[in-house]
């Protein structure tokens, strides 16, 4: 007898489909399959912070330029901290060494950066069928959430150092605050992200 479609083939054994803790909305994460997208969704974020059956729709991370341009200001000072201290060691004769200088500078540059990617790693902007979720923190998580009903508004934010770069931070509001309490930062394609952002609210609120 033709197997139908819902028998295996003889000698071939059926596959159960998976059932996750949670699932990603198809078609709003740009992920291909279901166990793809859970496996990342694992990866990223801890499986404790969603409830059972919790859809999440968007799961986004900072963009890699962040581990550069979020530490800007700090790279900044200890350049000219020390082209100042080199011309200083020149004029004074301070006998530090040119090569010495360039070392520690490169030092604490290196160390910066190493931070702030680890800053990169720790931080996962979800959003689900019910809730807003940050997760930021190396040393100490800090986790921001909050249900989809409590979101008073959205406001799309772009910083000089971000519009260089095509990034944009997305700023969150709840019911009853008069400031925004999480920010999305440094989104690739923030324009996309927010006008997703909107459609979901609407359609799940």
């Amino acid at each position: 007898m033709t197997p139908t479609a819902t028998e295996p083939p003889p000698g071939k054994h059926r596959r159960t489909p998976a059932t996750p803790h949670h699932r990603l909305a198809e078609g709003l994460t740009g992920e291909t399959g279901a166990d793809q997208a859970a496996a990342r969704a694992a990866g990223m974020l801890p499986t404790e912070l969603l409830q059972p059956g919790e859809i999440i729709v968007l799961l986004l991370k900072p963009s890699a330029w962040f581990i550069l341009l979020a530490p800007l200001r700090t790279l900044t000072t200890i350049v000219v901290f020390a082209l100042a201290l080199n011309t200083a060691n020149t004029y004074l004769t301070l006998s530090l060494g040119r090569q010495n200088i360039l070392l520690a500078a490169l030092t604490l540059i290196l160390l910066r950066l190493f931070w702030q990617f680890l800053e990169w790693l720790s931080r996962v902007y979800v959003l689900t069928d019910r809730r807003i979720i940050s997760v930021a923190g190396v040393l100490r998580v800090r986790v921001f959430e909050t249900p989809l009903q409590k979101i008073q508004h959205t406001n799309l934010l772009f910083s000089l150092r971000e519009r260089f770069f095509a990034l944009g931070t997305i700023a969150f509001a709840t019911a009853g605050s008069a400031f925004s309490e999480s920010f999305w930062l440094m989104l690739s394609n923030p324009l996309q992200v927010h006008q997703k952002i909107v459609q979901i609210l609407h359609r799940y609120r």
